[in-house]
């Protein structure tokens, strides 16, 4: 399509699809920002999103690290909230009823320590008709074993692997850690497991010290650096990504990290993001996303594009 045809702002089609998952939109929550929907709804129209991602979910009741648990950094902020959940059990009884009242679809974020901690989650939530998807969390950098799974590529696939056997409804998300020294092979793996979506990027470890105490801010010592600060490094990675795994594969990728701005969505797409999920930038302003969807589709509109999918991987580089 011409960028000088003319296109309405109306008439731009916004929505991208996920392993057959169709979202409205590619504008979706980080898991972790909004804990389980409905406390995130008294600030925004959740029915507006493309889909919701609940915090961490795994088989025990976690109360997480103790505080302090978030520091704001230069551009950014750390956290180690450590998992912090209600457990599966309770998380069926007492939050899926409440989903359907969002609006939109719903990916589950499931956590564990062993193979078995995520099988025994997933398997109780593929069943949901109120879930559309699970994301594996295997890279939290702020528990103790966190990134057993997701910096191994040999494990990473076994566990994708055998998840995926027990999924007979639920589309199958990994998210990636970005503490590794080659990307890509953990895509790979991921995608030989079976994952039909990566999500990435999660946190990046860091630390922040007093210099008054000599002690870490955190009560954890490190945690997972988010924000603005790692938008550079986040586009790369998905650019790697998607250039050298997912397109070949045929994968969509939620994109993160960073996301503040219609112009910082616009690069993560050209980058090779189909969706993208806004985290951080929900502490300051709760309606950033619907905001950025406006906001680009006057950017689609005025290049002559009519849909967000024409702008996903297409990042020209410079001839080196």
């Amino acid at each position: 399509m011409s960028q000088t045809e003319f296109i309405s702002v109306d008439s731009v089609d916004m929505s991208v699809e996920l392993a057959g998952v169709r979202l409205k939109n590619p504008l979706l929550t980080a898991s972790g920002t909004c804990g389980y929907g409905l406390e995130y709804a008294p600030y925004v129209d959740l029915a507006q999103l493309g889909a919701f991602t609940t915090k961490s979910i795994t088989p025990e009741v976690r109360k997480g690290n103790p505080p302090e648990r978030i520091v704001e950094t230069s551009s950014g902020m750390l956290n180690a909230i450590g998992l912090a959940n209600v457990g599966w059990q309770r998380f069926l009884t007492e939050k899926v009823p409440q989903l359907p009242q969002l609006g939109v679809p719903i990916f589950v974020n499931v956590a564990g320590h062993r193979l078995e901690d995520y099988l025994t989650v997933c398997r109780a939530i593929d069943p949901l008709p109120e879930i559309a998807g699970i994301e594996l969390n295997v890279s939290c950098p702020n528990v103790a074993d966190g990134l057993t799974f997701g910096t191994n590529p040999q494990l990473l696939e076994q566990l994708v692997a055998e998840v995926r056997k027990e999924l007979a409804r639920c589309i199958l998300i990994v998210k990636l850690s970005p503490n590794v020294t080659d990307i890509c092979q953990m895509a790979r793996a991921a995608i030989s497991g079976g994952a039909q979506v990566l999500s990435m990027v999660n946190t990046f470890s860091g630390m922040a010290i007093n210099i008054k105490s000599w002690r870490p801010m955190l009560a954890n010592n490190s945690g997972g650096l988010s924000g603005p600060a790692i938008k550079p490094l986040a586009i790369y990675q998905i650019h790697q990504v998607y250039s050298k795994v997912a397109k070949a594969a045929g994968v969509p990728i939620i994109g993160m990290g960073g996301i503040r701005t219609w112009e910082d969505a616009v690069e993560f797409a050209l980058a090779g993001a189909t969706a993208l999920a806004v985290g951080t930038q929900l502490f300051i302003d709760p309606g950033t996303p619907l905001r950025i969807v406006e906001e680009l589709r006057i950017y689609l509109a005025e290049k002559g594009l009519g849909r967000f999918n024409d702008l996903v991987g297409r990042l020209q580089l410079h001839s080196v």
